[in-house]
């Protein structure tokens, strides 16, 4: 089982919660995507980082995001 996550993916999002609205936006969205999300995002930051396994799950993640998350 290869559980390397080799692929960074920035992305602009701000407020509060962002690790939990990313996570319900996966869910609804593309509930197949294999990700991991930082420990932490302060609430003052407006970008956010993701480890993705593969270079297709960073395309399928940049067609499917929009341009703000709910």
């Amino acid at each position: 089982m290869d559980t390397t996550f080799k692929y960074g993916f920035t992305f602009a999002i701000s407020g509060g919660n962002k690790l939990n609205r990313f996570n319900s936006w996966v869910a609804a969205n593309l509930p197949d995507l294999d990700y991991r999300l930082p420990p932490q995002t302060p609430v003052e930051t407006a970008a956010m980082t993701i480890r993705l396994k593969s270079l297709e799950d960073r395309t399928r993640l940049l067609q499917a995001l929009p341009a703000e998350l709910p």
